[in-house]
């Protein structure tokens, strides 16, 4: 059985097509970043890396959502 990616995961594909680095490496450039706060990681994203709003968005809210989860 497959299933559908839902939420912030849903965009990974594209990300990783759009962009050409693994969501893990994104994860881990998250995570080393000084920033901690939502919206300076995702402006982050956008200004340093060249993502889109939503895409940025998207790999923010889940990595800092498994951080939460230990």
């Amino acid at each position: 059985m497959t299933t559908t990616a839902k939420g912030p995961a849903s965009y990974f594909p594209s990300i990783e097509k759009k962009y050409g680095r693994a969501i893990a490496e994104w994860k881990d450039l998250i995570r080393s970043s000084p920033l901690t706060k939502h919206m300076e990681l995702v402006n982050w994203l956008k200004s340093e890396h060249g993502l889109g709003h939503g895409h940025a968005n998207a790999l923010v809210a889940h990595t800092l959502a498994e951080g939460k989860a230990g």
